[in-house]
């Protein structure tokens, strides 16, 4: 006799299996697939938020129809089966497609319907079609009571196109109510704006056929969808929350009556305003995360990321730093540029500014993206396998280094900057400050067999729980503190509340 395996971060659970009791009509069961870990970095970011996606389809739910969620990432074991859910929606990403897959072509041998939608659906249609009755193409969320109602009625297509230029305002509010209360460190996770203004081209926003203008939601129903949540701690998952610093004043100002505490992921040409970091800080940010992507600026100009110079980024930090904000800067290795020593440079220049988290990634050609069609133009691709494009792997052949190399200097990026040396470097003045500092990045980034044990027993809220409380409790503080300048905290950030946004959902 066979046991299951212990779930594991690095180990997907067992597929469903069959049911004596036949299909449930009326039921839905929304997955979100399991994708292995990278053993050198966070187990811990995986379970900040619930994948924004699946709640909001939830939400576009008629409420005939009974929803069920289920995130394989909480290490609760197989999907439920028993019985069979009529309706299997599933988000595919890149990196976990073939876990989609083997999860849809399970759930269709047991009589489900399966939907299939994301951003790797949209880039890669014909072969997400093989594996489901019908897939969703772009926005999924208002094309969802579409796909329901024509299953009722036995009338299913194999194909739904959806919109992004559908007015954002007109989004149902996301179901949060299917979510597991304990397996996050929040379930606010919420989207005030979508698409972006720059086309990296290496972003999923490049893919061709993928069309999102930029828009925003009006303030008034963010802070509804805020305050429904219940939570105090909020991440912004938009590509860039200060695209728009206008509109980002005016959310601020709305931020500041919720007496919350709140991260996103903004430029770091946002701290030019200095009006606007004042409005951020006073209104509860407590993190950014600042895609940097290189410290070189000829990578940053190839791939037609408009910022400013590298150079410029320490003035523009320390502007953040000096308001407590913490910032989680990332950095992509790989490009034309990068030689043996980028590792180096790109770490040092982290410890040098005191930057309280950072995430690396190898960069990764995303399918559909010009980076994608340049680098198979140059005969430079190595493998189609998807699940190797998690950014912890090479998948192409660098320009000036092995493969090999990239691994291995990605890797040792981590291990450096996740050592208690560099920790300990980047710690803020003051002992309550530097205290907060070092159980959050303990956690956070020397935890990894705890997280394992955390999350499989659903205590990942619980044990984010004080440093949260404690940050909001600092904020509260803080706020009176900065009526017409910037409360100094000695150059750093106290803090890793600076979650970075989950690539997986977000086109979802």
């Amino acid at each position: 006799m066979t046991h299951p395996m212990r779930p594991s971060p690095l180990h997907p659970p067992d597929l469903p299996t069959a049911s004596s009791r036949g299909v449930d009509r009326g039921t839905i069961l929304l997955i979100n697939p399991f994708y292995p870990k990278d053993p050198v970095a966070s187990f811990g970011k995986h379970v900040l938020t619930p994948t924004l996606a699946l709640t909001s389809l939830a939400g576009a739910t008629p409420k005939s129809w009974r929803v069920a969620y289920w995130d394989e990432n909480l290490l609760q074991g197989a999907a439920p089966a028993d019985p069979v859910p009529e309706v299997v929606g599933i988000t595919v990403h890149l990196t976990f497609a073939r876990r989609a897959y083997a999860l849809a072509d399970r759930y269709r041998r047991l009589g489900s319907k399966v939907v299939l939608g994301g951003l790797h659906v949209t880039s890669m249609p014909e072969e997400a079609a093989q594996h489901a009755d019908a897939i969703v193409v772009g926005e999924g969320v208002h094309v969802w009571p579409k796909v329901l109602s024509d299953i009722s009625n036995r009338r299913l297509r194999r194909r739904y196109d959806g919109s992004y230029r559908v007015p954002y305002a007109s989004d149902p509010l996301p179901d949060r109510s299917v979510l597991p209360r304990n397996g996050f460190l929040t379930q606010a996770s919420v989207v005030a704006t979508r698409g972006c203004a720059n086309r990296c081209s290496f972003c999923y926003l490049a893919t061709k056929g993928l069309r999102m203008p930029y828009q925003r939601k009006p303030v008034e129903r963010v802070l509804e969808e805020i305050e429904k949540t219940g939570d105090r701690y909020v991440v912004f998952t938009d590509n860039n929350l200060t695209a728009d610093p206008a509109y980002a004043r005016a959310l601020c100002e709305g931020l500041a009556r919720l007496g919350i505490v709140w991260s996103a992921a903004i430029t770091i040409d946002a701290a030019k305003d200095a009006a606007l970091v004042r409005a951020m800080a006073k209104s509860g940010c407590q993190g950014v995360f600042v895609g940097f992507e290189s410290v070189l600026g000829d990578n940053l100009r190839d791939a037609g990321k408009r910022t400013m110079a590298p150079e410029d980024y320490g003035a523009h930090v320390r502007r953040l730093h000096d308001a407590r904000i913490q910032v989680n800067g990332s950095f992509v290795f790989g490009f034309d540029h990068d030689r043996a020593d980028v590792f180096e440079r790109t770490v040092a220049w982290i410890e040098e500014q005191g930057l309280s988290c950072a995430t690396f990634h190898i960069l990764t050609p995303y399918p559909g993206t010009p980076l994608y069609r340049q680098l198979d133009g140059e005969g430079r691709i190595l493998t189609r396998e998807w699940s190797l494009y998690d950014t912890g792997h090479a998948v192409f052949r660098p320009k000036h280094m092995t493969p090999l190399a990239l691994e291995e200097g990605y890797a040792w990026a981590y291990r450096r900057l996740f050592g208690h040396g560099s920790i300990w470097r980047r710690r803020p003045a003051g002992f309550v400050d530097a205290a907060s500092y070092l159980g959050m990045a303990y956690l956070y980034k020397r935890s990894n067999p705890l997280w394992s044990f955390l999350i499989r027993h659903e205590l990942t809220r619980v044990a984010w729980r004080p440093l949260v409380l404690a940050t909001w409790a600092k904020a509260r503080l803080a706020r009176h503190s900065l009526p017409h300048g910037q409360a100094d905290n000695g150059g750093r950030s106290e803090s890793c509340l600076a979650v970075p946004p989950r690539v997986a959902e977000r086109a979802a």
